[in-house]
Formats: structure tokens, C-alpha cells, sequence
């Protein structure tokens, strides 16, 4: 390859446009990197280094190279006139990871002037600008906003993959349920909107982790069981926890224990440290594993509702002061 052009092909990350290359390569430079497999043509204008590209000869070119290399390829061809969307944006906002040979996602406004074509789906949407507020930069690169990329990418998703990235955005705290439930309410025809609009009203509630929305749903509702408060905050000292699953009136804390911790020693550890110290202000910790929560609902709420029943004696001394000003 030129060496003039390998340089601007290697400060490009791997990739080049037409128009950069002409301005320093005559045309048929170019035309003979491409003649020789040096240089692949992913897009109309774009170019990658063909040693970039994986040996799926079935695949479009684009389809073939690395993710990040593809959303920088699609925003170059693009040429500001889309922003990266739905999966692809997802990617960019570091909350899913598309993998090698998916379709890469743009969003445009309606014109008629950039299609979709192989490797590349551009979904169109009346009055879309590309600028702020439907669009931000994040890594040098145009997406839609946080709020609309997790609502369009709900529908794309598998079903048991699309709790997920609303969840860690939310626990992140790089949005909220209500940002996201205007977000749903402006967007038409979404599919299984309703299973999104109840994970939003779970997420409002406090429950933070598809186990504690499982909980919600199943175990801790129902006949008997006062209303608990959710992701309660409490500081004790200079230690500042959350309490799961909070019963105050009878100053009960239900810990709902992951899979991922069951086992681990030093999880065990920092577990028992917590429970005893909300033990000194009066607090019963009850733990519930994964398994038992799924596996024994009937089982775990005859036993929340006995030891809540066991803690409503009157002559009970009260929580301190500086601990109850901490849950409301």
C-alpha cells in the first residue's frame, strides 16, 4: 500500500473516507489498494484495512469488522446526517455489547437521501435532529439520548436480555423510571410496552435487581404483609446502608441474597458485619437465598409473615431516634 495512505488508513484506527484519502492520494491509489485487498470497501465512501475484517465471506463487509469499528464506519458514511440508535447505541453507552456479524443501528430523520443497506438498519423517525436534545456525543461518536435509546432497543432484544440495560442504567443513576416512562409514553407501537411500563413502576418502588422485582411480584405482596419499603437508606455512624426489604413497624429487614454471593466467604463475612450492626439499633436482618425465593415462595412468606407476626409486641423498645430520622 501507498505509504502516504497507509499512514492516514493506521491514524484512522484502521479506517478511511474517499474524501480524506483524495486529498492527499491521487484517486487510483485508492483504486489499487482496493484492486490488491489491501483496503475493503464496507460502505458507499468508507474504507477498512482488510486485515480487520473476519473470514465470513457470506457476510456484507461491514458485518465483518469489529463493532466499535463499524459504529465509527456507519457515523463516517453517514456524514451527520444520523446518529447511531437502538443496539448500536446501547453498545456505545456501555450497558450491551454487540458482537461481530450484528446488524448496526441508525436513526434518521426522514430523508430520503441515506438508506438502510447491508450490515446497517436505519430506522427513520419524524422531526429527528441530529443534535441536542435527541442526540449527544459519547466517545467521539453521535448517539440518541440514554432515555430513547433503552426504549427503542426494548423490542430487539430477547425477551430475558431486556430488563437488564433499563436496570443497570437506573441503579447507574444515569436516568430514572420517570424519564424513561415520558420517554415510553412518546413512543407509539411499541412492542410489549406494558412488560416495560411495569419493570419502570417496579423501579419507582425501590426494587433494584430482577430478584427483588421476582420478590415484589410473587413473594412479599399479598394477604398479611404490610407494606414494605424498598432500597430504604440508613446511616449508622459513618456507615450508610440499604436496607433491602424494610418492614419498619416491626423493624424488619429482609436481604434478598443473589446467586452470585451464595458461597463466598468474604460476602458471608461483610453480610454478618451489616446484619450485627443493624442488630445494635434493633433491626432483625432475615436472609432469603436465590434458590429459596424462587423455588419456595409459599414456604418464605409463611416464614416472613411468622416472624413479622413475632415482632409486633408492644413492649418492644423503640428504634433510637437517629436511626428512624434515616428512613424517612
Amino acid at each position: 500500500m501507498n505509504e502516504v495512505l497507509r499512514d492516514l488508513v493506521e491514524r484512522g484506527g484502521g479506517l478511511v473516507t474517499r474524501a480524506l484519502a483524495t486529498q492527499v492520494v491521487p484517486p487510483w491509489t485508492l483504486q489499487y489498494a482496493c484492486a490488491t485487498g489491501q483496503l475493503v470497501r464496507v460502505l458507499p465512501e468508507v474504507f477498512a484495512a482488510a486485515h480487520l475484517l473476519s473470514p465470513h465471506p457470506n457476510l456484507p463487509a461491514l458485518s465483518r469488522v469489529h463493532p466499535a469499528l463499524g459504529h465509527r464506519a456507519v457515523c463516517a458514511w453517514a456524514d451527520g446526517r444520523a446518529a447511531l440508535s437502538h443496539l448500536s447505541a446501547l453498545h456505545v453507552w456501555g450497558l450491551l455489547q454487540q458482537t461481530t456479524g450484528e446488524v448496526l443501528h441508525l436513526s434518521a430523520a426522514l430523508n430520503p437521501t441515506i438508506r438502510s443497506r447491508p450490515g446497517v438498519r436505519v430506522h427513520r423517525r419524524r422531526g429527528f435532529v441530529v443534535g441536542l436534545p435527541q442526540v449527544a456525543q459519547r466517545n467521539g461518536l453521535p448517539v440518541t439520548r440514554l432515555d430513547q435509546t433503552l426504549v427503542d432497543s426494548w423490542p430487539l432484544l430477547p425477551p430475558d436480555m431486556r430488563r437488564t440495560p433499563v436496570i443497570r442504567a437506573v441503579n447507574d443513576r444515569h436516568t430514572t423510571p420517570e424519564r424513561l416512562r415520558r420517554t415510553l409514553d412518546s413512543t407509539p407501537k411499541l412492542t410489549d410496552r406494558a412488560t416495560l411500563r411495569t419493570l419502570l413502576t417496579r423501579l419507582a418502588g425501590g426494587c433494584r435487581s430482577p430478584l427483588e422485582i421476582w420478590g415484589h411480584e410473587h413473594v412479599f405482596t399479598g394477604p398479611g404483609m404490610p407494606p414494605f419499603q424498598r432500597q430504604v437508606r440508613i446511616r449508622i455512624g459513618q456507615r450508610t446502608m440499604y436496607l433491602d426489604v424494610f418492614a419498619e413497624r416491626e423493624r424488619v429487614n429482609i436481604e434478598l441474597d443473589g446467586a452470585t454471593t451464595h458461597g463466598d466467604p468474604q460476602q458471608r463475612e461483610v453480610d454478618l458485619r451489616r446484619d450485627a450492626l443493624l442488630a445494635s439499633t434493633g433491626i432483625l436482618v432475615v436472609r432469603f437465598a436465590h434458590r429459596r425465593l424462587v423455588h419456595e415462595v409459599d414456604e418464605v412468606r409463611r416464614e416472613t409473615l411468622a416472624i413479622l407476626a413475632s415482632r409486633t409486641d408492644p413492649t418492644t423498645p423503640p428504634l433510637p431516634p437517629s436511626v428512624l430520622s434515616t428512613l424517612r
